[in-house]
């Protein structure tokens, strides 16, 4: 399975051109846009790197290292800032993060210094491998799946989906998003696969199937992992 990274980032440009860097240097990317969010993220889901700007509505970049890490999170952390001082890495260096990059910077330094950050790290840490929704526990890091204490099976792609719904929980995901970052299809491929597999995730997770209450369907957008 891919590497995967959550970028904490406020600005929607730098956003949207490190994911899509990151993504092409075939990384799996979940992206924030405020600290408070991001933190949830850090805290509740295993990512193998988490890249934390400074300035964040919310809940500040300090703050965010500063309670990840005391929640015994170790996941390593890049920070971003457009701050220059060395007061200020000294700061988040201190505070628990294990690199820090200034804007501006050079996309090759960053890739650079990420895959050096991973070739460090261990793995997911246990504690952060396994989720809970309900009667629904899934192993990330064993690929497992269990419901009300009974394995459940899941194909790879059942199983793919089923992460990238825990990796946005509560955010309403349309067909041709899933289909993008889940399948790696552009947007106008016609495919009902989607469709297809939620239906199969439903019959094997829901109490009801026919009336849903864990992914559900948002009309007229998509689907929702409703917690």
């Amino acid at each position: 399975m891919n590497q995967n990274i959550l970028l904490i980032e406020d600005e929607e440009a730098l956003s949207l051109m490190l994911s899509d860097r990151l993504r092409a240097e075939g990384y799996v990317v979940n992206c924030s846009r405020d600290g408070i969010e991001g933190l949830d993220k850090a805290t509740r889901l295993p990512f193998d790197l988490i890249i934390l700007d400074v300035m964040l509505p919310g809940k500040n970049g300090f703050d965010v290292c500063r309670e990840i890490r005391h929640a015994d999170v170790a996941t390593p952390i890049l920070m971003l800032t457009a701050r220059g001082q060395t007061a200020e890495k000294v700061v988040g260096l201190k505070l628990g993060a294990d690199d820090y990059v200034t804007k501006p910077f050079d996309m090759l330094e960053l890739v650079a210094r990420i895959e050096a950050l991973l070739r460090r790290t261990p793995g997911i840490p246990a504690q952060t491998a396994v989720q809970q929704v309900r009667s629904v526990r899934v192993d990330l890091r064993g690929t497992e799946v269990w419901r009300n204490g009974k394995p459940v099976p899941l194909s790879a792609r059942e199983f793919q989906l089923l992460r990238y719904f825990l990796e946005h929980p509560g955010e309403t995901l349309s067909r041709d998003r899933i289909l993008r970052e889940v399948w790696d299809y552009t947007a106008t491929t016609l495919t009902r696969t989607v469709d297809v597999h939620i239906a199969s995730l439903r019959q094997k997770l829901e109490d009801d199937p026919k009336q849903p209450s864990l992914i559900i369907t948002v009309p007229g957008f998509g689907y929702k992992l409703v917690l």
